[in-house]
């Protein structure tokens, strides 16, 4: 994809990150923003570039809160094919949320683990070392 390809409806503009409206939004205002810089994900994306990436989410989030009013935000990144990511290109979604949007949480996406607690901790303190 080459720049200007999508017409976009941009919302914050920074040197690092751009953000634009969903063009297939999930809630009113979900809005995507990005690294000018390409990663993939958030694993390639680079220390200079991941700053001001979240810069600009907060960005978007202060906007949003002040236009939409909405109750609270979602953000979120789906990171490779199995999270849902259809883009190779490192996105952070902003939900706006309302009390009573009858939506998800990020805390709903998997209800019974399939290894328990203790078995998981001793994965990660193992890769610590």
């Amino acid at each position: 994809m080459t720049r200007g390809e999508i017409k976009v409806d941009i919302v914050h503009e920074s040197s690092g990150a751009l953000a634009f409206l969903d063009q297939s939004p999930i809630t009113p205002g979900h809005t995507l923003v990005i690294p000018k810089v390409h990663a993939a994900n958030i694993s390639e994306a680079s220390h200079d570039s991941i700053g001001p990436t979240f810069i600009a989410v907060q960005a978007v989030v202060k906007l949003l809160k002040a236009t939409l009013a909405p109750d609270g935000f979602t953000i979120g990144v789906n990171h490779g094919k199995a999270a849902g990511q259809a883009i190779d290109h490192l996105h952070i979604h902003v939900l706006p949320r309302w009390a009573d949007d009858h939506g998800i949480t990020i805390h709903q996406v998997v209800k019974n683990p399939p290894e328990s607690y203790e078995a998981v901790k001793e994965k990660i303190m193992k890769g610590l070392e």
